[in-house]
Protein backbone atom coordinates (compact mmCIF):
# COMPACT_ATOMS: atom_id res chain seq x y z
CA UNK A 1 0.00 0.00 0.00
CA UNK A 2 1.09 3.51 -0.73
CA UNK A 3 0.31 6.60 1.30
CA UNK A 4 -1.42 9.50 -0.43
CA UNK A 5 -3.13 12.74 0.50
CA UNK A 6 -6.92 12.52 0.20
CA UNK A 7 -9.29 15.23 1.41
CA UNK A 8 -6.47 16.94 3.32
CA UNK A 9 -5.47 13.78 5.22
CA UNK A 10 -2.70 11.27 4.74
CA UNK A 11 -4.26 7.86 4.09
CA UNK A 12 -3.23 4.52 2.62
CA UNK A 13 -4.28 3.61 -0.90
CA UNK A 14 -4.20 0.07 -2.30
CA UNK A 15 -4.30 1.27 -5.91
CA UNK A 16 -1.31 0.42 -8.12
CA UNK A 17 -0.68 2.21 -11.41
CA UNK A 18 0.13 0.09 -14.47
CA UNK A 19 1.10 0.90 -18.03
CA UNK A 20 -0.42 0.30 -21.44
CA UNK A 21 0.82 -3.28 -21.76
CA UNK A 22 1.50 -6.30 -19.63
CA UNK A 23 -0.32 -8.37 -17.10
CA UNK A 24 -2.45 -6.71 -14.48
CA UNK A 25 -1.47 -7.46 -10.88
CA UNK A 26 -3.98 -8.74 -8.37
CA UNK A 27 -5.74 -6.02 -6.42
CA UNK A 28 -7.00 -2.56 -7.37
CA UNK A 29 -5.25 -1.01 -10.37
CA UNK A 30 -5.26 2.24 -12.32
CA UNK A 31 -4.86 1.72 -16.06
CA UNK A 32 -4.33 4.28 -18.83
CA UNK A 33 -7.62 5.48 -20.30
CA UNK A 34 -6.59 4.22 -23.76
CA UNK A 35 -6.04 0.73 -22.40
CA UNK A 36 -9.32 0.82 -20.51
CA UNK A 37 -11.17 1.75 -23.71
CA UNK A 38 -9.47 -1.01 -25.69
CA UNK A 39 -10.06 -3.71 -23.03
CA UNK A 40 -13.20 -2.32 -21.43
CA UNK A 41 -15.28 -5.52 -21.54
CA UNK A 42 -12.54 -7.60 -19.92
CA UNK A 43 -11.54 -4.97 -17.36
CA UNK A 44 -15.07 -3.98 -16.30
CA UNK A 45 -15.71 -7.53 -15.12
CA UNK A 46 -12.94 -7.24 -12.52
CA UNK A 47 -14.57 -4.39 -10.62
CA UNK A 48 -11.31 -3.09 -9.13
CA UNK A 49 -10.12 -1.07 -12.11
CA UNK A 50 -10.09 2.68 -12.57
CA UNK A 51 -8.41 4.91 -15.12
CA UNK A 52 -5.82 7.61 -15.32
CA UNK A 53 -5.74 10.24 -18.01
CA UNK A 54 -2.50 11.09 -19.75
CA UNK A 55 -1.70 14.49 -21.23
CA UNK A 56 -2.81 13.68 -24.77
CA UNK A 57 -6.12 12.06 -23.74
CA UNK A 58 -9.45 13.78 -24.28
CA UNK A 59 -10.98 14.26 -20.83
CA UNK A 60 -14.42 14.77 -22.37
CA UNK A 61 -14.31 11.22 -23.80
CA UNK A 62 -14.46 9.99 -20.21
CA UNK A 63 -17.95 11.50 -19.67
CA UNK A 64 -20.07 8.38 -20.36
CA UNK A 65 -17.85 6.27 -18.11
CA UNK A 66 -17.54 8.48 -15.01
CA UNK A 67 -20.30 6.82 -12.99
CA UNK A 68 -18.62 3.41 -13.38
CA UNK A 69 -15.24 4.45 -12.00
CA UNK A 70 -14.07 4.39 -8.38
CA UNK A 71 -12.15 7.62 -9.03
CA UNK A 72 -10.26 9.35 -11.82
CA UNK A 73 -6.51 9.89 -11.74
CA UNK A 74 -4.59 12.30 -13.92
CA UNK A 75 -0.95 11.65 -14.70
CA UNK A 76 1.68 14.37 -14.51
CA UNK A 77 4.69 12.76 -16.22
CA UNK A 78 6.91 15.70 -15.29
CA UNK A 79 6.61 18.83 -13.18
CA UNK A 80 6.48 21.15 -16.21
CA UNK A 81 3.58 19.34 -17.93
CA UNK A 82 0.45 21.35 -17.16
CA UNK A 83 -2.09 19.50 -19.30
CA UNK A 84 -3.44 17.72 -16.22
CA UNK A 85 -4.68 21.04 -14.82
CA UNK A 86 -6.86 21.44 -17.91
CA UNK A 87 -8.15 17.88 -17.62
CA UNK A 88 -9.18 18.58 -14.03
CA UNK A 89 -11.06 21.76 -14.93
CA UNK A 90 -12.89 19.96 -17.75
CA UNK A 91 -13.92 17.13 -15.43
CA UNK A 92 -15.05 19.43 -12.62
CA UNK A 93 -16.46 22.44 -14.48
CA UNK A 94 -17.65 21.08 -17.82
CA UNK A 95 -18.64 17.51 -16.89
CA UNK A 96 -19.69 18.18 -13.29
CA UNK A 97 -17.61 15.31 -11.90
CA UNK A 98 -17.97 15.23 -8.10
CA UNK A 99 -15.89 12.14 -7.23
CA UNK A 100 -12.27 11.76 -6.23
CA UNK A 101 -9.84 13.38 -8.63
CA UNK A 102 -6.29 12.17 -7.97
CA UNK A 103 -3.08 13.76 -9.25
CA UNK A 104 -0.37 11.12 -9.83
CA UNK A 105 3.16 11.20 -11.16
CA UNK A 106 5.70 13.98 -10.71
CA UNK A 107 3.67 15.81 -8.05
CA UNK A 108 5.60 18.26 -5.89
CA UNK A 109 4.68 20.34 -2.84
CA UNK A 110 4.74 23.57 -4.85
CA UNK A 111 1.92 22.29 -7.07
CA UNK A 112 -0.48 21.03 -4.41
CA UNK A 113 -2.29 24.32 -3.72
CA UNK A 114 -2.82 25.02 -7.43
CA UNK A 115 -3.89 21.45 -8.15
CA UNK A 116 -6.54 21.77 -5.42
CA UNK A 117 -7.76 25.01 -6.99
CA UNK A 118 -8.33 23.10 -10.23
CA UNK A 119 -10.40 20.45 -8.46
CA UNK A 120 -8.01 17.75 -7.27
CA UNK A 121 -8.82 16.34 -3.86
CA UNK A 122 -6.25 13.52 -3.79
CA UNK A 123 -2.52 13.59 -4.44
CA UNK A 124 -0.02 10.79 -4.96
CA UNK A 125 3.25 12.67 -4.60
CA UNK A 126 6.61 11.35 -5.71
CA UNK A 127 7.95 8.66 -3.42
CA UNK A 128 11.10 10.66 -2.70
CA UNK A 129 9.06 13.55 -1.28
CA UNK A 130 7.71 14.02 2.26
CA UNK A 131 3.91 13.69 2.48
CA UNK A 132 3.63 15.87 5.59
CA UNK A 133 5.48 18.66 3.80
CA UNK A 134 3.33 18.22 0.69
CA UNK A 135 0.20 18.44 2.84
CA UNK A 136 1.43 21.82 4.11
CA UNK A 137 1.31 23.01 0.48
CA UNK A 138 -2.47 23.17 0.76
CA UNK A 139 -2.02 26.01 3.28
CA UNK A 140 0.38 28.14 1.22
CA UNK A 141 -2.19 30.91 0.70
CA UNK A 142 -5.08 32.01 2.87
CA UNK A 143 -6.85 34.15 0.24
CA UNK A 144 -7.55 33.44 -3.41
CA UNK A 145 -8.50 36.12 -5.90
CA UNK A 146 -9.62 34.27 -9.00
CA UNK A 147 -12.59 31.98 -9.46
CA UNK A 148 -11.61 28.32 -9.78
CA UNK A 149 -13.01 24.83 -9.31
CA UNK A 150 -12.74 25.16 -5.53
CA UNK A 151 -14.31 28.65 -5.35
CA UNK A 152 -16.63 29.73 -8.14
CA UNK A 153 -16.67 33.42 -7.18
CA UNK A 154 -13.74 35.82 -7.52
CA UNK A 155 -12.82 37.76 -4.40
CA UNK A 156 -14.76 40.89 -5.42
CA UNK A 157 -17.99 38.81 -5.50
CA UNK A 158 -17.55 37.19 -2.10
Amino acid sequence: MRKIIRNREIVESPWARVGQDGELPAGPVMVPFKRWLAEQDKLAARGDITVYLEGDDDARALAPHLENLEFVAIDFPKFADGRGYSHARILRDDLGYKGELRAVGDILRDQIFYLARCGFNAFEVREDKDLEEALEGLLDFSVTYQAAADEKRPIYRR
